[in-house]
């Protein structure tokens, strides 16, 4: 009751509210508002200082950075204020044990406001063994197809990223001048792989890149949207035969999407030159191409009445037109039956360049039938794909249900035959894609629970302290040997703790090592979960015991 009386005081100053406040504080900021609230009141001032970390805290980040340092800075002000009022109150004699307390809150608020920056995150053992899992299945995918991988610098010079993202080049972080070079952190790991095979005059290249992009954007962490992410690219250079490239990469992305297993899922996809042509038969001006495919790519978090409304009143499309869009985009479904649809009603018929599209849309469903990929497309007319760079097919994978409703797409890509060509070299035909991992990241934390787990397979006890040097013995043994083991970590505990160290960690066996077992050259190796009796085992044959109980093993031998 103390606490919510005083918040309810201190809540009436930052509001104005409060006929506390002495008639020159008009002017006063919220921090020292509060401060005039100490001075003004001594039985006020002590109730809420004793109150004033958790107050603080709760109004600190309804604050302003600039509020903020007024803030924390009156904070002193108001402790040494409050202490001198609450003396006179008992007649000169401070409460010690007042101003103790009042530290100790002072502190702990200052710990409270250590944060990380904003559409940042740190990663807790848990998140990390999770990231790690998704790492690597990922990249067994992409060198199962082959791809080698490069890496590139973090940010780039401006210019390299300038000009190739439409309107979302206003996401780009640009960096303060240092030495001559105006510099930006990286959008995308694409661009820069352009840039990378221009400037290297690489002919053909299979590559994927796994690393941190950076974009001045409003996050969402609950739904994997961040300003600093990690994205896994694979991309194509190089000429091929119509579509193969393009195939390959579409069936590789469904190949991760069902090892990641993250439920049901589609992949929709388009043609850059279909949405150009039944924009031409539309009326739409071909300078206004791109922005109102910018304005199109929104409708998978926007309803077609804002779309409409933003193409029209914003960027000054005539509405007629705007209505005629509206039939193209919802065309949607199985790609054979709306190839045949599109076909046979002749809507794309007026334009030269739709009609080449649609050409290659069919080349492309036969080779992902014969992938065995072809019952995960969609062919949807509405996707578009804001960034500029693409020039032929484009898709990306969705969670089918609500959940892909609230996170979006997990996966995404196209070709873009241009790019590398804007760097001053040949244009060199290229198709790709990234994988949304942040997105994907925070659907499996939701799914699992978390525990904190250890690594280790093995821990090495004993009931004996004196054996402590044969136990680290017997686990650097078992490192040279390729397993995850450690010791318990102190020379004496009974082997009840032992255990219990081991079933916290869930380290699934333990190797207990006694004085018998040091002369007679053997071990007692016991699941830590499972109430039952320890195995005696030849120290020589104990990698071949472990081996056979270890998935980790079985799964290799199988």
């Amino acid at each position: 009751p103390e606490f919510r009386f005083a918040k309810m005081i201190t809540s009436l100053v930052f509001r104005g509210k409060s006929n506390l406040m002495p008639k020159n504080s008009t002017h006063l900021s919220k921090s020292n508002s509060i401060s005039a609230l100490f001075f003004h009141s001594s039985s006020f001032g002590t109730l809420i200082h004793r109150n004033s970390s958790k107050i603080l805290s709760l109004e600190h980040q309804n604050l302003s950075n600039r509020s903020r340092k007024s803030l924390d800075a009156s904070l002193n002000l108001i402790t040494k204020r409050s202490v001198s009022n609450s003396a006179e109150v008992n007649n000169g004699t401070i409460d010690s044990s007042l101003s103790s307390s009042h530290e100790k809150e002072h502190k702990k608020l200052s710990r409270s406001l250590v944060k990380v920056p904003k559409g940042t995150r740190d990663y807790n053992p848990f998140q990390m063994r999770i990231r790690e899992q998704v790492f690597d299945t990922i990249r067994n995918c992409f060198k199962r197809h082959g791809a080698v991988t490069i890496e590139t610098p973090v940010f780039e010079l401006k210019e390299t990223l300038t000009g190739k993202y439409g309107e979302e080049s206003k996401l780009i972080y640009d960096l303060q001048d240092q030495g001559g070079e105006l510099c930006s952190l990286r959008y995308d790991l694409t661009v820069p792989f352009a840039r990378y095979v221009a400037m290297n005059r690489e002919k053909k290249i299979k590559r994927y890149q796994i690393g941190r992009v950076y974009r001045r954007d409003n996050p969402v962490m609950t739904k994997g949207r961040y300003r600093e992410f990690y994205q896994c690219d694979f991309d194509v250079a190089g000429i091929y035969e119509l579509m193969i490239a393009d195939s390959e990469a579409v069936k590789l992305m469904t190949e991760i999407l069902d090892e990641l297993q993250l439920g049901s899922y589609q992949v929709k996809i388009n043609h850059r030159n279909l949405l150009n042509g039944f924009f031409d038969i539309c009326g739409v001006p071909s300078d206004k191409f791109r922005t109102i495919s910018s304005s199109i790519d929104k409708l998978d978090k926007s309803p077609w009445s804002e779309i409409r409304k933003e193409m029209v009143e914003i960027k000054g499309l005539d509405g007629e037109i705007a209505d005629k869009i509206e039939k193209y985009i919802s065309l949607k479904g199985k790609p054979m039956e709306l190839l045949e649809k599109v076909k046979s009603e002749k809507l794309l018929d007026q334009s030269k360049v739709a009609l080449e599209a649609l050409n290659e849309m069919e080349t492309l469903f036969k080779y992902l039938e014969a992938y065995e990929c072809l019952d995960k497309i969609v062919f949807d007319f509405s996707l578009a794909r804001g960034l500029d760079y693409y020039t032929g097919i484009i898709y990306e994978a969705v969670l089918n249900g609500n959940e892909g409703k609230d996170i979006g797409s997990i996966a995404a890509g196209g070709r873009y035959d241009e790019l590398i060509g804007m760097f001053g070299s040949e244009s060199i035909p290229s198709v790709g894609f990234s994988v949304g991992v942040e997105r994907i990241f925070s659907l499996l934390e939701s799914r699992k629970s978390e525990k904190q787990e250890s690594e280790s397979e093995i821990l090495v006890m004993s009931p004996d302290k004196e054996l402590l040097i044969e136990r680290m013995k017997l686990c650097n043994e078992l490192w040279k040997q390729g397993f995850r083991a450690q010791i318990f970590p102190k020379s004496k505990s009974n082997m009840k703790g032992q255990f219990e160290f081991a079933e916290k960690g869930n380290i699934p066996f333990g190797i207990i090592l006694s004085k018998e077992d040091v002369e007679k050259g053997t071990v007692q190796l016991k699941e830590t979960k499972v109430n039952n009796k320890a195995e005696v085992v030849n120290r020589e044959d104990l990698a071949k015991a472990l081996k056979s109980r270890l998935p980790r093993f079985i799964k290799q031998g199988e």
